[in-house]
């Protein structure tokens, strides 16, 4: 299984695209592009030749993956939210070797007209609300509002808030998945659940 492409997609030779990939509309990837499975990416969406992207990834509409950009997997980018990759940019003053890598980790979620300041993480399953301004790194599970982004609360990998303080201890479960949670400080980590013993030989 290939991956499909809209007739008025541009790829670009070179380019490497997982299996069962969809290419929307106006869409283009430069040939540098390594992109997952299983992803979609929107219409009008651009993705730089030093972009990566991992598997099952959903890019909405206008968003353009610049180069130094990594999204791991199960990345949501909600339509029209934006990368930079040039802190200080100056139209003419060349900078393409200050780039800024940023890194979204795996399953966090970018609301809709966010924008990522280049040379910062956002933690797994952390979750940006549409309209934040990330200028600084965004703990796992953490959910920010605002311009600047502020933390305001904890999230589930299910995308649900959890009843907890910004920092402290205490222990919660997701009501969806009942997966449970525990916060040490400032640290908010899963608990997986033990894994049954094997018979003995």
């Amino acid at each position: 299984m290939a991956f499909w492409k809209h007739e008025s997609a541009i790829v670009d030779e070179g380019a490497q695209l997982g299996d069962g990939t969809k290419v929307w509309h106006f869409a283009h990837v430069s040939a540098g592009a390594r992109i997952g499975a299983g992803c979609a990416l929107g219409q009008g969406v651009y993705v730089g030749n030093d972009a990566r992207i991992g598997h099952n990834v959903r890019i909405q509409n206008n968003v353009s993956v610049y180069d130094a950009v990594t999204l791991e997997d199960d990345v949501f980018c909600g339509p029209s939210m934006v990368f930079t990759n040039v802190y200080n940019p100056r139209a003419a003053v060349a900078r393409k070797a200050e780039y800024r890598h940023t890194r979204v980790r795996q399953g966090a979620t970018l609301g809709a007209n966010c924008t990522i300041v280049c040379g910062h993480e956002v933690g797994r399953y952390a979750f940006v609300g549409a309209g934040a301004v990330v200028q600084k790194d965004v703990p796992d599970f953490a959910l920010v509002v605002g311009v600047p982004a502020r933390q305001v609360g904890w999230m589930s990998r299910f995308g649900e808030r959890l009843p907890l303080p910004l920092r402290g201890a205490g222990e919660a479960l997701c009501p969806h998945t009942g997966d449970r949670y525990r916060l040490s400080g400032s640290v908010l980590t899963l608990i997986e659940p033990e894994q049954p013993q094997g018979e003995p030989s």
